[in-house]
């Protein structure tokens, strides 16, 4: 009697910085808890820390600096052969500081995940905490997103909300915001590497059923 054997869902993860989402990660594929393979972290500049986080956990690593290349078209058709030289089923953007070309979001359609520090469609873009502190919001947090051409456009997973504390500043927001971050990220790749997470004429389907357009909202438990 023969047995399907699951195929473990190969993952590569691009990082600009540190990798704090990254080792979020790796400890959860330590712990059984993420049942995928990172099989590379690719960085697009040189001695960040994430580089040394893969390292680490024994993970091979490649540096792409996209100052070496002439232009951003240039780049995205370097890193394109050197992630698909790693047969990935899903790419992660844990920190990745780059616009992407339409052609590279078009190339890994469906399998390529980003996460935004700000409850999308609000907040696209740079400085999120200090925006949403300027504008008075009640509310602020973090969303997982399939990845589109356009800019943190893709459509919404999940997100984690925080309050806005009368006491905070941008920084105090941020590092409980990313608390959250680590929370969630795993979280939406165990759902696609389950099969239960897809990208579906634009949408974002979990078990089937059409997410609302925030993503499934999960409200985070500390204040």
């Amino acid at each position: 009697m023969s047995t399907t054997e699951v195929k473990t869902l190969r993952v590569v993860v691009l990082i600009s910085g540190s990798g704090s989402n990254l080792q979020a990660l790796i400890d959860g594929v330590a712990t059984g808890d993420l049942p995928v393979e990172i099989v590379a972290v690719i960085s697009n500049r040189p001695d960040v820390f994430g580089l040394t986080r893969a390292a680490n956990a024994g993970i091979p690593t490649a540096l792409l600096d996209h100052k070496g290349f002439a232009n951003r078209e240039a780049f995205d058709q370097e890193l394109m052969s050197t992630i698909d030289a790693y047969d990935p089923g899903l790419i992660v953007l844990a920190g990745f500081m780059r616009i992407l070309t339409a052609e590279f979001t078009q190339h890994y359609l469906g399998r390529m995940l980003n996460i935004h520090p700000s409850l999308l469609p609000k907040f696209q873009g740079l400085h999120t905490h200090q925006r949403a502190i300027d504008a008075g919001e009640s509310q602020h947090g973090v969303t997982v997103h399939f990845v589109t051409a356009e800019l943190d456009g893709g459509p919404a997973i999940v997100q984690a909300v925080v309050p806005v504390l009368p006491n905070d500043d941008a920084g105090l927001l941020a590092k409980r915001v990313q608390r959250q971050e680590h929370v969630i990220y795993p979280l939406a790749i165990k759902w696609f590497a389950q099969g239960d997470l897809k990208m579906v004429d634009g949408k974002a389907e979990l078990k089937g059923e059409l997410l609302p357009a925030c993503g499934y909202q999960i409200k985070a438990n500390e204040p």
